[in-house]
């Protein structure tokens, strides 16, 4: 197994480290599902270093996944206390690195910052066509929760699954 990391992303350097790879990640793996010019609008629009600085400010929470000292992977999640809920909002392995336990080690991060926040239920959406990782998020308890199809902006639609995964009861409130 490989000496794993996981680092919260902080700096204006790891965002950028976060955008680099996730790049490579998405046109390796969605560009057969929604297209190139798909891709090339969400990761200019979500993944830029600024993009992810910004969305850290707004409460998103960036972990860069590195293998034997190589990001790997990465995960971005938004806790949301008023819906007892955290997104899962990204969960990326380079295809090199896939098979590993790597994803499982990123979905187990997100999980532990559901417990520490109190939150009920991991929410998440994937696109309907990505096969591969709906059966992978079915494999580790998620339940199928409907379907959402959003626009995005130039003239692209996120036409996805939602998956849902209860993680336990809220921590208990401190009354004393």
């Amino acid at each position: 197994m490989a000496q794993v990391e996981l680092r919260r992303v902080q700096s204006e350097q790891e965002a950028a480290e976060v955008a680099q790879i996730a790049r490579e990640i998405w046109l390796e793996h969605y560009v057969p599902i929604v297209g190139e010019a798909q891709i090339e609008y969400m990761l200019e629009k979500f993944q830029t270093p600024a993009a992810i600085a910004a969305q850290i400010v707004d409460g998103a929470e960036y972990y860069l996944l590195l293998a034997d000292g190589e990001a790997a992977g990465y995960t971005a999640v938004v806790p949301d206390a008023s819906a007892a809920e955290l997104f899962l909002s990204k969960i990326y392995v380079k295809k090199s690195r896939r098979g590993r336990g790597l994803g499982q080690k990123l979905l187990e991060i997100a999980e532990k910052i559901a417990r520490r926040e109190g939150l009920e239920k991991i929410r998440l959406t994937v696109n309907r066509n990505n096969r591969a990782s709906v059966v992978w998020y079915a494999r580790h308890g998620f339940e199928y929760a409907g379907k959402t199809l959003q626009e995005i902006g130039g003239g692209f639609v996120m036409d996805d699954f939602c998956f849902e995964k209860t993680i336990g009861p809220k921590k208990e409130e401190n009354n004393g």
